[in-house]
């Protein structure tokens, strides 16, 4: 009898992702992963249009290219049973009926295209959202960010009135991607519930913009079938078997299940170019303080599902490496850094920096604000301002527990995976340092490629549920970081001066980008 497998397919903001899994052992076979390439625009389209200040778009064709190249890889001549995707978010885009792009059509304009997480240029919309208000915020702290569709919406709605008219759909990249492999449009309540602000008693917002109801569709719950695999896509894969496709999963929450993040209690954190923090409680309490949202049974079934982030993680640790360089390989660099930061105790480079490096997420939901580097002199070296960046998402992690415990939310365990949890052990470091607790990190390889292949797996019936394909697929082992009492201390001085900052007003204004 032949092997049967899951493939699990991982869009990030850079590079697409995927890992093949063993149905009968649990273990992944192979993984491949292929860039876009296109890349994140954010200076010009690729026929040579320049881009207006805060636009950060991406060709909807990429992600074609990139399911292409790796189902091919991975897939072709195998017998597989399910394949799921996540996807990062939000990262919206207009699309006919047919399910083709905009810009296939407009490959001149702008907003035609995937406006992807990063794209800041929505905030002004966002913020008139908030200024109007509705009930549809309550379970999002009264604000929606510039990031979510609906900021987006209105900003095509009000900047390209013709691409919008012409539009027939405004979707999520990733359930645009399963429509496009399996012929069907099949929405996530993943995504509708997170970022639409849809609710089952609701459904979507209304008066975001002229028409917007027609040009979304209601969403499934995760671990539901979209569908099979298309034809077309078979010859183009060499894919054989069922091949069911899951409806999408936003991409830190497909994580969930690989790293055992399947009860109340547990704070999950995934580690990449942004971070993404996900408590699970199965009480309804009131949204903390400055978190960005709650849902329930949309990350998971049953489960409440609080959501809050960092717009920018490792992307700004890979930006300072790369503009202030020790050597011409990336790893390199990043060994260089690590090497030389962790010489430094705690405050001895004598600078504390504010995390807003792609505007913050909690607790002020603020595309626009902009990250800060304070005590600087003559004397400050590169490692130094390193250390100091490493510091600073750290502490934009502390920020997010005190805002949940501080509301009396239970955060049990942390557990935190992704890239940097598995390539940066001295990151872990300061992490159980600035949290004063253990935090665990699963050993998994491409735990967010196998969380999208648990979602394949219910969604396919071979496995009843989401703790049962965790059991089965996800991680087995799990290594603890214990803080460092001394460390611990250093940093809670620090991070008073983190706090002290971050909450001036004077300073919020200061750093505070105009789009």
């Amino acid at each position: 009898m032949p092997k049967t497998f899951l493939i699990g397919l991982d869009f990030g903001s850079e590079s697409a992702r995927g890992a093949l899994i063993d149905v009968a052992s649990g273990r992944e076979g192979a993984y491949h992963a292929h860039p876009y390439r296109h890349g994140i625009m954010t200076s010009a389209l690729p026929g040579g249009r320049p881009l207006p200040l805060g636009f950060a778009l991406q060709d909807a064709a990429d992600y074609l290219e990139a399911a292409e190249v790796i189902l091919s890889a991975i897939g072709a001549g195998r017998n597989v049973a399910a394949i799921g995707v996540d996807f990062t978010a939000s990262s919206p885009l207009p699309a006919l009926g047919d399910g083709r792009a905009m810009s296939e059509l407009m490959p001149d304009e702008p907003h035609a295209y995937v406006k992807l997480w990063k794209h800041a240029a929505a905030q002004p919309y966002a913020e008139a959202i908030n200024r109007r208000g509705g009930a549809f915020l309550s379970n999002f702290g009264g604000r929606v960010s510039g990031e979510w569709l609906l900021a987006k919406a209105a900003e095509i709605a009000a900047a390209a009135p013709e691409v919008w008219r012409r539009a027939d759909k405004f979707i999520e990249a990733g359930d645009w991607l399963v429509w496009r492999l399996t012929g069907r449009e099949a929405r996530s309540l993943d995504f509708a519930a997170y970022k639409a602000q849809f609710s089952a008693s609701g459904g979507y917002p209304d008066g975001i913009a002229e028409g917007l109801a027609e040009k979304l569709s209601l969403p499934q719950p995760v671990g539901s079938a979209a569908g099979q695999l298309s034809e077309e896509w078979r010859r183009r894969t060499g894919i054989r078997g069922e091949a069911v496709v899951a409806v999408a999963a936003i991409d830190s929450h497909a994580v969930l299940p690989a790293v055992g993040a399947c009860r109340p209690g547990v704070l999950a954190g995934a580690l990449g170019t942004s971070a993404a923090y996900l408590l699970l409680d199965d009480e309804d309490r009131p949204l903390p303080a400055g978190v960005e949202g709650r849902a329930k049974g949309a990350a998971l079934p049953g489960l409440w599902c609080y959501e809050a982030g960092q717009a920018a993680f490792g992307d700004v640790l890979a930006w300072f490496v790369r503009t202030f360089p020790r050597a011409s390989d990336l790893s390199a660099n990043f060994a260089a850094y690590n090497r030389e930061a962790a010489a430094l105790a705690p405050g001895e480079n004598r600078l504390v920096a504010v995390d807003w490096w792609n505007g913050n997420r909690v607790p002020y939901a603020d595309k626009a604000l902009r990250g800060l580097i304070a005590g600087f002199d003559l004397s400050t070296s590169a490692t130094e301002i390193y250390r100091a960046l490493m510091d600073s998402i750290c502490f934009g992690a502390r920020l997010i527990v005190d805002q949940f415990r501080d509301a009396q939310a239970p955060v049990e365990r942390v557990v935190l995976t992704s890239g940097l949890a598995k390539s940066n052990p001295f990151l872990l470091t300061i992490m159980a340092d600035v949290l004063g607790e253990t935090v665990h990190a699963p050993v998994i390889d491409n735990p967010t490629c196998v969380g999208a292949a648990i979602h394949g797996a219910v969604a396919a019936g071979l496995v009843p549920g989401f703790a049962a394909g965790a059991e089965r697929f996800g991680a087995r082992r799990f290594e603890a970081c214990e803080p460092d009492p001394a460390r611990e201390a250093a940093y809670a001085r620090i991070y008073r001066e983190y706090r002290s900052l971050s909450a001036s007003a004077e300073v919020r204004q200061g750093v505070r980008a105009r789009f």
